[in-house]
């Protein structure tokens, strides 16, 4: 909006046209919300069994509708009329977020191994994900009501396990998160307690990678600090290098292998926590 020499305008159409579809002049149908959210609970029900997606083909159906889903679903979202008629259940669409964030773990993990672009035709509309995802502080509150009713309330339980897995954010945090709610003292500030418990679990991780590995202390505290402060945990130049055990040339490739994997397991659990 702020470009004068912005020639396009794009119109939203009405809530109705998004949410039960439409046609263009010439004749042109465009699917609405409800048609896509009939298609998936029909080919993909999680009631009474899960489905189960057999095969290249199927998965890349599945993340081509659901990526359908989300789309019309941001849209739909400017709209008020949307408020109490997404269909889905909270639970189911976590559900199904969580199956969608399984194949892009999945994905991702096969074109890093293979070091090709064999994936190019799979999109994932990661940022609508993260657009909708629950953050801790809402864990947290979960948590602190789960303690309130004296660890009576499963279906508390079942809702913190659902919410960590439809997030990409907080999978990585998952064993962090469930832990501490056997820790948690129901009469202190969930915050703090958490707080207290992630910095304390912080070091007794990074320490234990740092014996395993026979790394200098002092270097890989501070490597592991600037990284998770700037947001990008770099392997190339002397930092990484220097906190490395000597070895020879033979053993250094698995070594700074097995290093990075740990370390970048260690980022990804401690990066935006709070």
């Amino acid at each position: 909006f702020g470009d004068k020499d912005a020639k396009s305008i794009v119109l939203l159409k009405d809530f109705n046209s998004y949410y039960n579809g439409y046609d263009d002049e010439d004749g042109t149908h465009h699917y609405g919300y409800v048609d896509y959210i009939d298609r998936l609970t029909q080919q993909y029900p999680l009631h009474p069994v899960r489905f189960v997606l057999i095969g290249e083909k199927a998965e890349k159906e599945f993340i081509s509708l659901w990526n359908n889903i989300l789309k019309i679903r941001n849209v739909l979202a400017s709209f008020d009329d949307f408020a109490g008629k997404e269909i889905l259940t909270p639970i189911d669409f976590q559900d199904y977020q969580s199956i969608y964030i399984d194949l892009y773990n999945k994905w991702r993990k096969q074109k890093k191994a293979e070091q090709e672009d064999i994936n190019d035709d799979v999109i994932f509309e990661v940022e609508l994900v993260k657009q909708i995802e629950v953050n801790i502080d809402y864990i947290l509150a979960l948590v602190a009501k789960y303690h309130q009713s004296n660890c009576e309330d499963k279906t508390l339980l079942v809702s913190i396990t659902k919410a960590i897995d439809s997030s990409i954010k907080l999978r990585s945090k998952k064993e962090l998160i469930i832990n501490f709610i056997d820790r948690y003292n129901k009469d202190k500030d969930v915050s703090d307690e958490w707080r207290n418990y992630v910095e304390k679990q912080k070091e007794e991780d990074l320490d234990k990678i740092i014996n395993e590995e026979k790394l200098d202390s002092d270097r890989t505290h501070s490597y592991l600090n600037h990284a998770l402060q700037d947001g990008v945990l770099s392997t190339n130049g002397i930092e990484f290098e220097s906190m490395l055990p000597k070895v020879s040339l033979f053993k250094k490739k698995s070594l700074r292998a097995r290093v990075i994997e740990k370390l970048q397991a260690f980022f990804e659990k401690y990066f935006d926590i709070f």
